[in-house]
C-alpha cells in the first residue's frame, strides 16, 4: 500500500468517526448536484455510470473527487458500514483531513 493511500484510509476512518457524511449514489449525486457537499469518494469497483455522473457534476459544481483505490466493501468497512459503499460525499470533514487529500488528488491547490 502505498504512502498516500494508507493517509486516505486513515482520513476516511477519521470522518466516518468524527465527520458527517452521506453515502449511495443518489444521494451523492444530488448533493453534488446542489453544491452542497465538500469532496466525493468513488470506490474503484464502483459502476460506470456511478463514476461518470459523479465526477462529471463534481466538475460542473467545482468538487473534488477522490477515487478510493480499494473496493466498495472496503470503503464501505472504513466507515464501519457491513455492507458496499460505491461512493459517498463530504459535509463536513470533521478532524480528517480529507479534503486536503481531495485538493491535492484533484489538483485545485
Amino acid at each position: 500500500m502505498s504512502t498516500a493511500t494508507v493517509e486516505l484510509v486513515k482520513a476516511i476512518q477519521t470522518l466516518g468517526k468524527t465527520g458527517q457524511y452521506k453515502i449511495g449514489f443518489n444521494q451523492s449525486r444530488k448533493l453534488v448536484m446542489l453544491g452542497k457537499a465538500k469532496a466525493a469518494v468513488i470506490a474503484a469497483n464502483a459502476p460506470p455510470h456511478v463514476k461518470r455522473d459523479l465526477k462529471y457534476y463534481a466538475k460542473l459544481s467545482n468538487i473534488p473527487v477522490i477515487e478510493f483505490p480499494g473496493t466498495n466493501f472496503e470503503l464501505g468497512a472504513l466507515i464501519g458500514k457491513p455492507f458496499g459503499v460505491s461512493s459517498m460525499v463530504v459535509i463536513d470533514p470533521g478532524q480528517s483531513n480529507i479534503l486536503d487529500l481531495a485538493r491535492e488528488v484533484s489538483g485545485n491547490e
